[in-house]
């Protein structure tokens, strides 16, 4: 890719599907679909997209005679294993523009083709293989004042590794156990794309300080493959892409529009978590405000007797004795104190001082609830209404990352915005690094 500087990049992505993202990633590739989020596809000339491999039916068709065949073996992997891989061989529009257009295209992702079948380890691995030549570049289109197109291949393979199945202990001939009994060639993104020893000009293994090779990340042996094969092949103007990943492989505005639209996803994030919590909130205090007027109702009906019950209960609150009356003539008033009004008094007075403080509790319980919903509501919702409102700026800003998009096509955005995030990666383990040698120089 281009970066501004007149150097013209080349370089190829690889992405891992599953069962789930095959269907859609076929109707893309194969142009089945009846409208496209890319507004920058111009059906009209889907004509002139080349395949250097057609699909022989649905990829998920092939996969599964491929399987049913023997030429693939999907033995051990789990449930929603990634099945499928796709290539993206990428060169800036202008590189093509300068070199002679559509021809010049199609002969060079003749020969990117060619570097795809020795990645993927044959063709017979390959499901279908595409060249579009009908994504506008609409940048570079108003800027010369003519149709300028995005020309890139899609490489659809299933990654495969060899794999030896030797005879376990329960062979019956003990001679065969531990020997080869098949090989098989396994679906296996992961072993696929292990990372690789990096070796020195003698091809020996470079080693860390604790003895460990130190290992090049696949990804970036895809990018040295491709490169080296495509100079090899007469691609002497081209380089190298995005080695390591840089901001620098962005522009300035590519590098903030990147930038701003992780800050919408955040803050997006954020006003839904707090859209939860006042929804939770606004329960409690729909479930509070029915509890109340459960309450209130309870008190309106008990408003007259909680009045005597008051009165009553201040009225006995004194020592049973004092509010006792004297002994009748049939018997002494000793008698009819303690055995008689004394004991009923007594249990009088606590009834009613226990009805009284369950009355007070519950009205405190009430007045708590009041509180917390007058103070927590109001809070969340200045909250919301901030985040709307900056949602509603970051939303301007997203157009733009939209615009630039539609300009430098969605696959080399991604790419570069992955690149930032890999570049930011590498700064904080660096700095992790640094700070725990520079923490153990000190004690």
């Amino acid at each position: 890719m281009a970066r501004g500087d007149g150097v013209d990049r080349i370089s190829v992505r690889n992405v891992n599907l599953s069962n789930a993202k095959i269907n859609n990633t076929q109707r893309h590739n194969e142009r089945e679909k009846e409208s496209y989020t890319n507004p920058d596809i111009v059906p009209e000339r889907s004509e002139n997209n080349i395949h250097f491999k057609a699909a022989a039916d649905d990829y998920e068709k092939v996969f599964a005679k491929m399987e049913a065949d023997g030429t693939i073996s999907t033995r051990g992997l789990k449930d929603g294993a990634n099945l499928y891989g796709e290539l993206i061989f990428d060169v800036n529009s202008a590189y093509f523009h300068n070199h002679g257009g559509y021809e010049f295209a199609k002969q060079f992702f003749a020969d990117a083709y060619k570097a795809a079948i020795q990645i993927v380890g044959g063709e017979q691995y390959v499901l279908s293989a595409v060249m579009h030549a009908d994504e506008r570049n609409r940048a570079m289109s108003d800027v010369l004042g003519q149709d300028i197109f995005h020309y890139h291949m899609h490489v659809v393979y299933i990654p495969v590794v060899e794999k030896q199945i030797l005879w376990s202990k329960r062979c019956k001939d003990p001679a065969l156990v531990g020997t080869v009994k098949e090989t098989i060639m396994q679906v296996s993104s992961s072993k696929k794309w292990l990372s690789k020893p990096a070796l020195d000009e003698s091809g020996n293994p470079i080693l860390q300080k604790n003895g460990k090779p130190v290992l090049r990340k696949s990804y970036s042996v895809l990018q040295d493959d491709f490169y080296d094969f495509m100079r090899k092949s007469g691609y002497d103007d081209v380089e190298r892409g995005e080695r390591g990943g840089s901001e620098e492989h962005l522009t300035v505005t590519q590098f903030k529009v990147a930038q701003e639209q992780r800050r919408l996803e955040m803050l997006e994030a954020a006003k839904e978590a707090a859209r939860s919590e006042i929804a939770g909130l606004q329960d409690e205090k729909a479930d509070a405000q029915q509890d109340a007027e459960d309450a209130r109702a309870r008190m309106n009906e008990l408003a007259p007797k909680l009045k005597s019950v008051e009165k009553l209960a201040a009225q006995f609150s004194a020592d049973p004795e004092e509010l006792l009356p004297e002994a009748g003539a049939l018997e002494t008033a000793r008698t009819y104190r303690e055995k008689k009004a004394k004991p009923i008094l007594a249990g009088i007075v606590k009834i009613l001082r226990s009805i009284y403080h369950s009355y007070l509790d519950l009205l405190q319980r009430f007045e708590r609830l009041q509180k917390k919903y007058d103070y927590e509501v109001p809070t969340l919702t200045n909250q919301l209404t901030a985040a709307q409102e900056e949602n509603k700026s970051l939303r301007a800003i997203a157009e733009d990352y939209d615009r630039v998009c539609r300009a430098y096509g969605p696959e080399r955005v991604e790419a570069t915005v992955e690149a930032v995030r890999q570049q930011e990666e590498a700064k904080k383990q660096h700095a992790h690094i640094f700070r725990h040698q520079y923490e153990r120089a000190e004690r």
